[in-house]
């Protein structure tokens, strides 16, 4: 088999040069990372359910007609995406205080908020991700103001898609992050969602019991982050096909990738 090229790796995603001109392929990693990958370690089978449940989720935003980078599955780890130039900026759409918010504005966890708030945070790791403003983002160039424009809007029809999504299999939408990226159509550009939707970059809570069904599980060391996640996958219907991955907990990675002894 030939090997592929290694186009880029992030905390918790590869990306290889796909079979044609203009696609790429997204591997799914089984890396859990927070606190910008200050915190680190290795859940068995979590890229398998994350490429599973991002999967479902885009297959359905396109059918409402939302522009993403998913074309197929192509195995239990990997996506074959349209190749596009990332906007360099987290979008985070919040329904319910959690999370910086609530700690930034002295917030009680939990409180719903009084309409759905857009954030940006430019894409920096060395950085931290720092929030920025329309302000930052126009004058850098990292957007131009039709395409923030654009962008909200899109981000604004996920999080009502989701939203309802979610609820309908009891579970509560608090937050979630998205990425956008620049399409080419021959001379035509438009902006199309791209990277994952997961409980990676969702804040998900059981309606019931408030129980957290996400990432947070892994950042504030509640347990059970693997089983949160076969949670959701359970309820969205996608693990009727194989059994759910079984994983072993989280194993703590060493600062330079590797294993603790």
């Amino acid at each position: 088999m030939n090997k592929r090229r290694r186009i880029y790796e992030g905390k918790a995603k590869v990306l290889y040069e796909g079979p044609e001109p203009g696609t790429l392929i997204q591997h799914f990693k089984d890396d859990a990372t927070a606190f910008n990958a200050k915190k680190h370690a290795l859940i068995e089978g979590k890229g398998v359910l994350n490429n599973r449940i991002s999967e479902y989720i885009f297959v359905k935003l396109g059918e409402i007609g939302v522009p993403t980078h998913f074309m197929r599955r192509m195995n239990m780890r990997e996506q074959l995406i349209r190749e596009v130039e990332i906007i360099p900026l987290e979008v985070v759409v919040r329904n319910v205080a959690a999370g910086s918010l609530a700690t930034r504005l002295g917030l009680e966890e939990g409180t719903a908020l009084p309409r759905s708030i857009i954030e940006f945070y430019y894409k920096a790791d060395k950085l931290n991700d720092p929030m920025v403003s329309e302000e930052h983002i126009t004058a850098f160039g990292w957007a131009t103001p039709q395409e923030i424009d654009e962008v909200m809007s899109l981000a604004l029809r996920i999080n009502d898609f989701l939203v309802g999504l979610f609820l309908g299999i009891g579970i509560r939408l608090i937050d979630f992050k998205v990425e956008f990226g620049r399409h080419w159509e021959n001379d035509q550009m438009r902006i199309i969602l791209a990277d994952e939707i997961s409980p990676d970059c969702c804040r998900l809570w059981d309606v019931a019991t408030a129980n957290k069904l996400d990432k947070d599980r892994f950042r504030r060391d509640l347990g059970g982050v693997l089983e949160a996640y076969q949670e959701v996958a359970r309820r969205l219907g996608v693990l009727t096909e194989n059994r759910p991955p079984k994983g072993a907990g989280p194993v703590l990675v060493t600062s330079n990738g590797t294993k603790p002894n």
